[in-house]
This record gives C-alpha cells, structure tokens and sequence, in this order.
C-alpha cells in the first residue's frame, strides 16, 4: 500500500493518475451540453448505495469509470451558461491549478514551521485585500471557510470588543434581507434569542438609516448595547448594497462596530467600471469577502478582514506543541494566531496564481461583465408582461417570477411558478433559483458566468412561462 503515498519514489504515477483524472474532467465540461441531468434522488441514491467501500478496485481507471457513473455524469455544472440559480461561478483555469498544486503539497496554514512560503503568500493577499477595500495601515485578516465563517469571527471580535459580560444585553443590526449567518452567528456567540434587531428595507432592498437610526437610539434609551451593525454589500437574495456611508456615520455617532458582509458585493474591488456602488466599505471594523463568489475562484476561498489588526486578539489562545507565547516575541509568523480554525489550507494560493496569471483588472473586467449582463437582464424582464420584476441590479442577481394574464389568485400563481422551477431543474436544461418577497414565490437568476449570454436569459424565461402555461392548463384541467 505504501504505492499509494505521494513522494519522491511514487512522482510518476501520480503525474499519470492526476493526468488521467484531468483528461476526464476536462472531456466531460467539454461535452456538457446542459448544466444538471435532471437526475433524481431515487435514482441516483441505488448507485452509491450499492458501492462495497470495503472492497476496492485497486485500479485508478476503474475508479474513474465509477466515478463517472455516480457523480461526473449527473454533477451541477456551474461553467453551463444556463446555470443560474446560485452564488455559485465558473472558476478560472489559474486558479484550479493552484487547487492542483495546493492539494498535492498539502501545506497546513496554521503555523510558520508547517506553511513557510504559504504563511507569507496569505499574508501578502490580506494586505492586497486590505489595500483595496481602504481599510488603514493598521488592517489584517485571515483566510475562512465562507462568507458564515467570516461572519461568526466578525461578530465575535465586536462582541468582545462591545466590553461587556452580560450577553443579554447586546444587541446586533441587520437588515430584513440579510445572510442567514447573522442570527447563526449571534446564537452561537452566546446571545439572547432577541439578539439581532431585524431593519426594514426600502423599495430596492436596501437598509432604511432612518429606522437603523431609530433602533440605536431605542437601544441607548432602553440601557441596552449597540454590539454591531451588519451592513451587507450584495444580499444573497437581491444583490442589493446597503447605503454604506451613511450607516458608517450612524456607527460613528453611535459607537457601534460596523461589519460589511461583502461576500458576494467583493468582486467590485476589482471591478474597472463599477467600484462606487460600494464605496464606504472603507469605514467598516471589519469586512467578509468571498473570492469563491466573484472572484472567481474554487470553493473554498474567502476572508476576514479588520480595520485593527489587535482585534484579531479575541481569537487567539497558544498552545505549546503549536503556537507558544515565546514565537510571538521572536516574530514568528502563525497564522493560527489569528484563526477559529487550526488545521487550515492553502486557499489563499489559487487567488495568488490569479492574480499573477490574470492580474486584478482580468477579475474586475469578468465581474462586470456579468454586472452588465444583469442589466441588459433587467431590461428583457421589465418589457416583458409575462413577469413581474422586483428589484433594478446593484450586482447580477434578477428575482422575478411569471404572471400569467387569466389567473388572479396569488396561491395559484406561487404553485405555477414553484412547478416551472422543479420542471426545469428536472429537465437538466437550466437550473434557476427561488426565493419569497413579501411572502410569495419568486423566481431568481444569480448571474455570475460571462460566458452566458442575453440569449440565454430570453430563452430560461421561454422554458420558465412554458412550464407554467403546462401547470396551470392541466391546473384547470382538473378543476373542470
């Protein structure tokens, strides 16, 4: 078994088993010509239930073929252009190199004596990252699993720096329209179940600083203490950037931490023509960014970023046989210093061999056009009486859904929606995504592949009204 290490004696089977590996990937994105299979649960569950993991195959080829059968074939292809359902982008060919070269050498980024090169690589990327969001010579970070991850350490920095011992007391702002990890975060930090103050949105989704303002002050009146505001740079559901200044000067006035969840909205830092939609991002205490999102890159990659770097602190505890005090005083760089996590990957490479490939204005210029995209979107949506529209895009996200011209009942219309959706995904000919507004259910495209096209969006919404038209004749059908 000992074939099977990868070292210095075994350098030749694995440049054939990875190679052959690789040929089959790339014959397979290159012969797909739909993003999903339409392959069901019941269907596929058989396969991989009846696979013996006690007895191998003891032959790569043949791994591959089964491989093939249970998960290549039937996998979400996040590269189709008519996949457009999640915050889920093509990846760039540099990056899934350094996938390659970061999973081979299997670096751990917790300590100096386990990373060396690595350390200093993620480090320089943080300080990149800093520069570009503005944030001070003061700032650092650390690389995450996630935009839950970024956000659960965010929060705790600001609980421990809100200074006080009573957890009831603390209070967290965020908008009605924000990550899901903010009210999981603020459970898991220990906090009350009224923890997290919900703000109304306005027309485009974006936090009302009137009634953010309102609840800081009813929090000073009641006694109670303003630990974060949770300001969000591109929301899951809508794109939408909330008004950053603004509430950067309501956290100013009020004493409060100020968070940006731009693990979507980050792709702008690099964008060449749309980087003012999140300008004020540069007054936050700290900042979640996913490249994984809109940079472009394989899961996972993302980070944590902080205005103060003393901050990163609150996360920090030694051990002797890792991290001891005595490295601190002889300047010894250890990442875990500064992490929830110990055992960590070298995430941070695969944006490093992006940039040095394709440099940040390659990124930003992709991003936009996806922006673009998104617009011209927009436009197709909004002349179109088939659908109601919700929200103009801040980023590239379109949520929407199909309103047929004799049918006035509002649950028959969420159920012929609902229908278009599974029947698409069930098709493999697309693949969209769907959320509520105001209790009813929408449709949503998240576009993030610029490969796809204006013509690709006219013809999902086709196959979304289609679909439809089929529920609600059949629907009649029935009732007749």
């Amino acid at each position: 078994m000992r074939s099977h290490l990868l070292n210095d004696t075994t350098a030749e089977q694995y440049r054939r088993s990875v190679t052959e590996g690789v040929e089959r990937v790339a014959a397979k994105i290159a012969t797909t010509d739909r993003p999903f299979t339409g392959v069901t649960v019941d269907a596929l569950s058989p396969r991989i239930d009846e696979i013996d993991l006690d007895k191998p195959l003891h032959d790569t080829a043949a791994v591959l073929d089964e491989l093939e059968d249970v998960y290549l074939r039937d996998a979400v292809y996040f590269h189709h252009p008519r996949y457009l359902a999640h915050l889920n982008c093509p990846v760039v060919i540099p990056a899934v190199l350094g996938e390659a070269v970061l999973s081979a050498v299997n670096s751990s980024l917790d300590t100096w004596d386990q990373s060396a090169g690595g350390t200093l690589i993620e480090r320089k990327l943080i300080d990149w990252t800093t520069a570009r969001i503005g944030l001070g010579p003061a700032a650092d970070g650390v690389f995450t699993s996630g935009g839950t991850q970024s956000n659960l350490q965010a929060l705790l920095l600001a609980r421990e720096e809100a200074k006080t011992e009573d957890f009831a007391d603390l209070r967290v702002f965020a908008s009605e329209v924000s990550h899901f990890s903010v009210k999981k975060s603020a459970k898991l930090l220990g906090l009350g179940p009224d923890a997290v103050v919900s703000i109304p949105v306005d027309h485009d989704k974006r936090m009302q600083t009137v009634a953010l303002a309102r609840e800081l002050e009813r929090c000073k009146e009641n006694g109670l203490v303003p630990m974060a505001v949770v300001a969000t740079g591109g929301t899951t559901d809508f794109g939408s950037i909330d008004p950053l200044p603004e509430i950067a000067e309501l956290c100013e006035q009020y004493g409060v931490w100020m968070h940006v969840d731009a693990a979507y909205g980050c792709g702008l830092l690099a964008s060449l023509k749309y980087r003012d939609r999140i300008d004020g991002i540069e007054r936050a205490d700290s900042v979640t960014v996913d490249y994984h999102k809109s940079f472009f890159q394989p899961v996972s990659s993302s980070a944590v970023l902080v205005r103060d770097a003393a901050t990163l602190r609150h996360a920090t505890y030694h051990a002797e046989y890792l991290n001891p005090r005595r490295m601190v005083q002889e300047r010894i760089p250890n990442q875990v210093d500064k992490s929830l996590q110990t055992t960590r990957r070298f995430d941070a490479l695969k944006l490093w061999m992006t940039l040095r490939v394709m440099g940040a204005d390659g990124i930003g210029q992709l991003f936009d056009e996806v922006c673009d995209l998104a617009a011209e979107g927009w436009n197709l949506l909004a002349a179109d009486p088939r659908f109601d529209v919700v929200v103009q895009p801040s980023l590239s996200t379109l949520v929407f859904r199909y309103i047929p011209a004799a049918v006035t009942d509002p649950a028959e219309i969420d159920r012929a929606n609902l229908y278009a959706r599974k029947a698409i995904f069930a098709s493999g000919d697309a693949v969209v995504a769907g959320t509520k507004v105001a209790g009813r259910h929408y449709l949503k495209f998240t576009l993030l592949n610029p490969e796809t096209t204006a013509a690709d969006i006219a013809a999902v919404l086709d196959l979304i009204a289609g679909h439809a038209e089929q529920y609600l004749g059949e629907s009649l059908d029935r009732a007749s």
